[in-house]
């Protein structure tokens, strides 16, 4: 029994004591209280990356993308552009992430070099505009959500965390105020851009994006941030962090800063996402400027949630396929009773349905970006490929276990991984934004 599970015991115990009638007949209910707030506290001791100097820029105004020139059809059909960084990506996926994942994901960790091969490919640079450094002009959602499905082919959790940082320069990009453009942007079109990370879901039941317990209140000529997050992917590498907050009875978002005072991180082991290196957050009277609030009260926090959920939509899809294309071979090689088990109806029948919402996903996910892309609301696609995604990705992840048979349960295969990540999809908010 290591020390951190000693301290557990010791919490829990203590916790049930100060519900019980004891600790009032004895009085001891107050330092019973005490102790336990500074047992929960002594949880959150990794050490938070040190703090990046972000040097602004000057005279180069407020940047938003426009959208993307639309004729009103949706067209499926890719750019030369588009094609080539999918043919990129795809070999990246197929070359680096997907030979590494296992490893990755035993040791809870995305490899640094890895992150630098990633980099390599200049993903972030589609987030900032040409203006900052980047090479953004329009708005490039759909390409970014080709992106994103291409590298979840490879692993859904190592994608998920090459992704972080981009998503967080996308949401300054998107809703940014003109200083925040000028301090943060350029550093993502660096060489080594920094690690980021957006930092919404709570450990609390039945969490609802929109009801948030981490609060925010005005205190002289700023904020003070306190409370909880949870599955903050790389957030204790992060050196600046987005963290949702509500703010006079309304949702809003912070930029954050690694090495704030009262950010504190603690180990959040996951089912999924290992490689993501998530961690739990806690914010004890965390006091930020004023210009700390993402788009100084402009925000679209709906849009905002929507953006992210674009992405994690678009990871499920190509995690979904690779689902796919690992079971089909197998299906048809694995023989019993003296043939392919794909001769087998039930067999077949379930294959042939996971192609069939292994396509649904990714139209669905398409039409979505599609319509950010062009700057028209895509609130309701957005919404009707998220419900799909969640339920058939799990769907998909399941029935790929199960025609493995007793393979399907072991680390030999990679399904029983894709398994564990595809389940994180149904209760993702917030993490990245495309």
């Amino acid at each position: 029994m290591n020390a951190s599970d000693i301290q557990g015991l010791g919490i829990s115990a203590l916790s049930r004591f100060a519900q019980s009638s004891l600790a009032d007949t004895l009085k001891l209910r107050k330092p019973v209280e005490a102790l336990l707030y500074r047992g929960s506290k002594a949880g959150f001791q990794l050490a938070s990356a040190s703090a990046r100097l972000f040097k602004p820029t000057n005279g180069q105004g407020q940047q938003r993308l426009k959208p993307a020139s639309s004729a009103g059809l949706f067209d499926l059909s890719l750019s030369d552009e588009q094609q080539m960084m999918r043919d990129s990506l795809q070999r990246f996926a197929s070359d680096s992430l997907r030979p590494r994942a296992h490893d990755a994901d035993a040791a809870a960790t995305c490899p640094a070099d890895l992150r630098a091969e990633a980099q390599a490919l200049g993903l972030a640079l589609y987030a900032v505009p040409e203006a900052l450094g980047g090479v953004a002009s329009e708005s490039t959602v759909v390409t970014q959500v080709l992106a994103a499905e291409d590298l979840a082919h490879g692993d859904l959790s190592l994608a998920a965390a090459l992704l972080a940082p981009m998503s967080v320069a996308n949401a300054i990009t998107r809703w940014g105020s003109e200083r925040q453009q000028a301090l943060y942007l350029p550093a993502f079109a660096d060489d080594s851009p920094p690690l980021a990370s957006i930092a919404v879901n709570e450990p609390t039941v039945l969490f609802n994006p929109l009801q948030l317990a981490t609060t925010a209140r005005r205190e002289g000529s700023g904020f003070v941030l306190n409370g909880e997050k949870s599955v903050v992917m790389g957030g204790a590498s992060a050196e600046l962090l987005l963290i949702a907050a509500m703010l006079d009875g309304q949702p809003q978002v912070f930029i954050v800063p690694a090495g704030s005072d009262g950010l504190r991180f603690a180990d959040d082991p996951a089912m999924g996402l290992k490689a993501a290196e998530t961690v739990k957050l806690r914010l004890d009277d965390v006091a930020l400027p004023l210009d700390a609030l993402l788009g100084e009260g402009e925000l679209d926090y709906q849009g905002f949630l929507d953006h992210g959920y674009l992405a994690w939509c678009a990871l499920a899809t190509g995690t979904a396929q690779a689902v796919m294309d690992y079971v089909v071979p197998y299906v048809n090689e694995r023989e019993a009773f003296g043939e392919p088990i794909s001769h087998r109806q039930g067999v077949a029948f379930m294959v042939a349905d996971m192609a069939i919402e292994v396509d649904a996903m990714r139209i669905m996910t398409w039409r979505a970006a599609a319509l950010a892309e062009a700057g028209k609301p895509f609130h309701r696609e957005v919404y009707l490929a998220r419900l799909l995604c969640a339920e058939k990705a799990m769907q998909i992840g399941t029935n790929g276990v199960q025609l493995l048979g007793g393979h399907g349960f072991t680390k030999e295969h990679p399904v029983e991984r894709w398994y564990r990540d595809l389940r994180f999809i149904a209760i993702a908010h917030g993490g990245l934004h495309l």
